[in-house]
């Protein structure tokens, strides 16, 4: 095990979290200013900048964070929604209320035809990309059942509007499952280890497969061997000490760019929120306040500038409104995390929470609204994964800044797309006006690509892209 697990290495975390060295403030602001690069931080970096408390150090690490982000996806935010199939789970973890020993929660899994209706549903209130989200069970969430569910989805036309993507998000699997899923059409393969820390691991999961914490951490690896490119990380924060939990999440990313040559497209940051009969989620063992969490997620954008930071509705929307601004890049709006929760097929109030508390109630709508009044891109772009741009193609393009020019303008066009066919009334006004004034913003030669783009959709094409 030792050997397989080598790459976290908790007695080095250990040490960085107690050098007292990292706290020197002139260190911290030449690793600020380094970082603007764009080239990354090493692990000893983040460390020394998880020690800022300054407050002027903080407020140029916020910009930093906010600058890098933008230099390389512009100034748009990614929105998706999740799908849950089922809550069926034979796993007992201590921080869900889908775990197994929660005898008040009913199970339900989705039929076929109940999977479609919610994904109908979706596509009316306008999303373009989901990811499904299913409980661990080898009869309820099984591959076959999972490769129905997305070709069903796929194959869903509301008025010329679809899901484009589908991510997914379920347990572990062997190489040859994964070459399965993979021949489902997936977008990206999202797994979170929950937590690195190996003796919480352990804990936080008392019986069931999710109890092989090594079987987990390499399950991205085996991803990428069956063809699966396009990989999503991230850990549940609130577990165990939060500087430990960011600094082995950035070994992880080190350990996958430096092994396979792809970094993680994503990473999740999911903070620990109420869950019904879930122990852990009562009393959070380690919460994570919220300027903490805000400095976490800079530094993750300033150690991997490259990947997507998401964000969901675990969090309340006026904090939301403020992450933004320090490097998030995606976003989850209108979420429900029962199986039937948009189509509201669920009576039972057992379900009210679904797997966990959330914390943006909002709609889709509502959320692209906020969005634009504060200056930024509602994207429901799908164009890369589409256009072959998956993996090293990404990564090279995310790296090298060149990924936003591609971006932009795509998410310029998914914006109006969203506007002809799904904004309200009396928000359409406001929000075309934002989009035009993105677009003339635009340097000349992505402007004019994007004013074509909308004319095609004005003229009745839609799923414009480049």
């Amino acid at each position: 095990m030792v050997k397989l697990m080598e790459f976290i290495d908790e007695k080095y975390i250990n040490s960085l979290i107690a050098d007292k060295s990292l706290k020197d403030r002139n260190l911290q602001l030449s690793i600020i200013e380094k970082a603007l690069e764009r080239k990354g931080i090493s692990l000893n970096e983040s460390a020394a900048l998880l020690n800022i408390t300054d407050k002027d150090i903080l407020v140029k690490l916020f910009e930093a964070a906010k600058q890098i982000k933008e230099s390389i996806y512009g100034n748009r935010l990614v929105m998706f929604a999740p799908l849950y199939l089922t809550n069926a789970c034979v796993n007992n973890c201590l921080y869900c209320s889908f775990r197994k020993d929660n005898k008040e929660l009913v199970r339900r899994t989705l039929t076929v035809d109940e999977i479609e209706n919610e994904a109908r549903q979706l596509i009316i209130d306008g999303h373009k990309r989901l990811l499904l989200v299913c409980g661990e069970h080898p009869k309820e969430s099984n591959l076959d059942y999972v490769g129905k569910a997305i070709e069903r989805i796929y194959s869903i036309d509301y008025k010329g509007n679809n899901i484009r993507r589908v991510n997914v998000n379920i347990a572990p699997l062997t190489t040859d499952d994964f070459k399965i899923l993979h021949s489902f059409e997936i977008g990206t393969y999202q797994i979170f280890q929950e937590t690195y820390h190996y003796e919480t691991y352990l804990k936080m999961h008392p019986s069931g497969p999710k109890k092989d914490y090594v079987f987990r951490l390499h399950a991205p690896e085996r991803a990428f061997e069956a063809g699966i490119d396009d990989l999503g990380i991230g850990a549940l924060f609130g577990l165990t000490d939060y500087r430990f939990e960011l600094l082995a999440m950035l070994m992880h990313a080190e350990y996958l760019d430096k092994t396979l040559g792809v970094g993680p497209h994503t990473i999740s940051i999911p903070r620990l929120e109420p869950a019904v009969n879930a122990p852990a989620a009562e009393c959070p063992p380690h919460a994570v306040e919220d300027l903490s969490f805000k400095k976490m997620i800079a530094i993750l954008r300033l150690a991997v500038p490259y990947t997507g930071i998401i964000l969901s509705t675990r969090e309340k929307a006026e904090l939301r409104r403020d992450l933004f601004n320090v490097g998030v890049s995606q976003i989850s709006a209108g979420s429900k995390t029962t199986p039937g929760g948009y189509k509201k097929e669920i009576k039972d109030s057992t379900n009210e929470f679904g797997q966990f508390q959330l914390g943006d109630h909002r709609s889709l709508n509502e959320v692209v609204q906020d969005v634009c009044q504060l200056g930024y891109i509602p994207s429901f772009c799908t164009a890369c994964y589409r256009s072959g741009r998956t993996g090293d193609r990404f990564m090279e393009l995310a790296k090298s800044g060149k990924i936003g020019k591609i971006c932009t303008p795509n998410a310029l066009a998914t914006f109006k797309e969203y506007l002809l066919d799904f904004s309200t009334n009396g928000s359409t006004e406001k929000n075309e006006a934002a989009l035009m004034k993105q677009v003339d913003e635009l340097p000349e030669k992505e402007k004019k690509a994007t004013q074509k783009m909308i004319a095609k959709l004005e003229n009745g094409e839609r799923d414009v892209y480049f």
